[in-house]
């Protein structure tokens, strides 16, 4: 991809191209730089040096070998800063502090009762000073926290909306979080969140379009077009899993009948065993992954339907918006290839055109560090909002 600019540009964009040129690429020159974004090499030379004076990017060693004057490379200093995730789910937070490229340096799982949110952003402040002892870097200023909640969030006025596994209707959470711990706060959707990861530093990160599909106790699927996450009009895309499958079906978790979720979700799936009774007491994916490896003809047959209902419905939306890539997240993953090749199947068959590869994730830390990178993605993007701020003075800055 090639970034552009020119000597007109603002220093904001200035700074934005060069430093996401750094961070899909790696380490380059002040040459390179100036070459790959078309800056005039005394724009480029103001921007860094701003940065090296903050402490943002790094000059490492010439190549040795080379002949006459050594070019420098420059790179991110991604330990300039931390930055806590809070993933909330029902009756439990992930939590996790990373550096600025949201490599987790320490993280925690603890448990909460009910859904008041005024216990929970207490349980989330508590949190804050043991990850920080826990990540050990005693030099790095915290850059901000990032909430992640499965709902629709207004964006702008960081608030949840609307929360159905929360019950949640219009909670200033990163707002009650920001007057306790006196940081920065963000708050984002749960998936949103988790795209924003990917984009950044994961299976995305080459990429401008997207989809990221996630499957566990919740389906759904946000976008990412032209390099920016699809919010819609009100907070609201993404919401994948209310996609309607049979008229007067299952009840939904959202309180209507037939949505994708009701069917197969990990909780629905769990629920269609149990009323079939191939299983008399908790299910989850990894219960699910045991059975289909000693090949279960009755999980086997269930896990694939719901790859290829899933896969069925993700055409549609993949024919409207035309993504480069699928990234697959979620705990459904854990169900390896009997779920993971049905999609492909349906999207093969269904697609308008060669459909985009489908990418798996992984790894186990991911949604936890969606909720972190909602403040490294301030570093990298100038336009995203500058978060809930508390009332702290000296806090660390993404400076513009």
């Amino acid at each position: 991809m090639q970034l552009k600019g020119d000597q007109g540009t603002s220093r904001a964009i200035n700074r934005r191209l060069i430093l996401n040129l750094l961070r899909q690429e790696g380490a380059k020159s002040r040459a390179d730089i100036a070459a790959r974004t078309g800056l005039s090499p005394a724009a480029v030379t103001f921007v860094v040096s701003d940065l090296i004076e903050e402490g943002h990017v790094l000059e490492g060693r010439t190549v040795a070998g080379t002949s006459g004057r050594r070019p420098i490379p420059i790179s991110i200093n991604y330990a300039n800063g931390l930055a806590i995730g809070f993933k909330l789910m029902a009756g439990a937070v992930e939590c996790v502090v990373t550096d600025l490229a949201t490599n987790p340096l320490a993280s925690m799982r603890l448990s909460f009762e009910g859904t008041d949110p005024a216990r929970i952003i207490g349980t989330l402040a508590d949190a804050v000073p043991e990850l920080l002892k826990a990540a050990a870097c005693p030099q790095a200023k915290l850059a901000g926290i990032g909430i992640s909640v499965p709902g629709v969030i207004d964006n702008d006025q960081a608030v949840c909306v609307r929360s159905h596994r929360f019950d949640w209707d219009n909670v200033p959470l990163a707002a009650m979080l920001a007057e306790v711990v006196k940081v920065p706060v963000w708050l984002e959707d749960d998936t949103n969140a988790y795209a924003i990861a990917q984009q950044l530093f994961g299976l995305g990160r080459q990429h401008q379009n997207m989809a990221v599909l996630a499957v566990g106790v919740g389906i759904s699927c946000a976008m990412v077009v032209d390099g920016k996450l699809y919010r819609g009009a009100h907070g609201a895309a993404g919401k994948f899993g209310h996609t309607l499958i049979e008229e007067d079906g299952r009840l939904c978790e959202c309180g209507k009948r037939g949505c994708l979720m009701a069917y197969y979700s990990l909780p629905s799936l769990s629920a269609s065993l149990r009323a079939s009774c191939i299983a008399d007491g908790p299910v989850d994916a990894v219960w699910m992954q045991g059975h289909l490896s000693t090949g279960n003809p009755a999980v086997t047959a269930l896990v694939r339907e719901a790859g290829r209902s899933i896969g069925r419905c993700l055409t549609n939306l993949i024919n409207v918006t035309d993504p480069e890539v699928i990234v697959v997240g979620g705990e459904a993953v854990t169900l390896g290839d009997v779920f993971l090749d049905e999609i492909r199947a349906a999207l093969q068959a269904h697609s308008f055109r060669a459909p985009p590869p489908l990418l798996p994730d992984w790894e186990d830390d991911s949604w936890a560090r969606g909720a972190a990178a909602l403040v490294t993605q301030r570093f990298f993007d100038f336009e995203n909002t500058a978060g809930t701020m508390g009332q702290q003075t000296g806090a660390f800055s993404f400076a513009d």
